[in-house]
């Protein structure tokens, strides 16, 4: 559906792709090489880095799972939200598809 300029809503931002890495230092050392990018986090199983429009976290299977990451400041309404280890609240929703969904509180 086509839409005109004065009717655009603001688009939403991603936050994060999270994918899956069997070694996490390895990944990162890859990325941190060839791109200028900041490593926000990083322990065994799981690792943040910045870019300059995006983070791109690298997860290890079994322990998180891959997902998209939305910051939303109604993130409750999708859920009851848990915390993570860094304090973030989330809440993981399932696409149609499939693919899981991270919605983050935006506080």
């Amino acid at each position: 559906m086509q839409t005109d300029d004065a009717t655009l809503i603001p688009l939403e931002a991603i936050d994060h792709i999270a994918v899956e890495a069997d070694d996490v230092k390895t990944a990162v050392a890859w990325y941190a090489e060839r791109f200028q990018c900041r490593i926000d986090y990083q322990d065994d199983t799981w690792a943040l880095l910045s870019f300059a429009n995006i983070r791109l976290a690298f997860v290890t299977k079994g322990d998180h799972r891959p997902h998209i990451g939305f910051k939303r400041p109604d993130a409750e309404s999708f859920g009851s939200l848990k915390r993570h280890r860094d304090g973030t609240r989330y809440v993981y929703l399932g696409d149609p598809a499939g693919n899981v969904v991270e919605i983050l509180a935006a506080d």
